[in-house]
């Protein structure tokens, strides 16, 4: 796992093809707002979260955020010991975000 910043971000999302963007706040949270083009994968709801990321492929770009980050740390140790290889924590989380907010779909 990288922790990264907001610019960090931006930089290295533009830039990749794989990029798997995972919000792993609760549904609730999420209906405030998220980062254009995230999953929902509530980290909170356990069995649900392994559920899902078994799903995902493995050589993929994961760039994981939560309210403030720590959260998405310990998604972001899940998803390694699944076998992803690339894992990109938002330090701060989405509290500290100053880009864009969309509504989910």
């Amino acid at each position: 796992m990288k922790n990264i910043n907001q610019q960090e971000w931006r930089e290295l999302i533009a830039n990749d093809a794989n990029a798997v963007i995972i919000d792993c706040r609760s549904e609730f949270e999420w209906s405030d707002g998220i980062i254009e083009n995230s999953k929902l994968i509530d980290i909170f709801d356990s069995h649900g979260f392994m559920h899902e990321t078994e799903k995902l492929d493995k050589n993929s770009n994961f760039y994981v955020y939560c309210r403030s980050g720590v959260r998405s740390v310990s998604a972001c140790h899940i998803l390694e010991t699944i076998g992803v290889k690339n894992t990109y924590n938002l330090v701060g989380g989405i509290m500290s975000w100053q880009g864009k907010l969309i509504a989910p779909k």
